[in-house]
């Protein structure tokens, strides 16, 4: 699966976007986020707090409670605000 950061969350993982191979057990956005936690320490502290992060799969907004399934990209990021 390939992951897009933004904004913090980029800043703290300290890449753009990577490539993994996620887990079968790993079935949701909100279990993928735990098992990147799980992987480094510059992961669990972009995803500190996970009720400021927000998620997309192949660009589609979702809750944290999306499936996985048959999807190519999540991206994570923070809210987004203009002005």
């Amino acid at each position: 699966m390939r992951f897009v950061y933004f904004a913090r969350v980029r800043e703290a993982v300290g890449v753009d976007s990577e490539e993994r191979a996620v887990p079968a057990e790993v079935r949701t956005v909100q279990d993928c986020i735990a098992w990147l936690e799980s992987c480094d320490a510059r992961y669990a502290a972009a995803f500190a707090d996970p009720s400021r992060l927000r998620f997309a799969l192949d660009q589609q907004m979702v809750a944290a409670d999306a499936a996985l399934a048959d999807h190519e990209e999540l991206a994570i990021f923070p809210p987004v605000t203009g002005g």
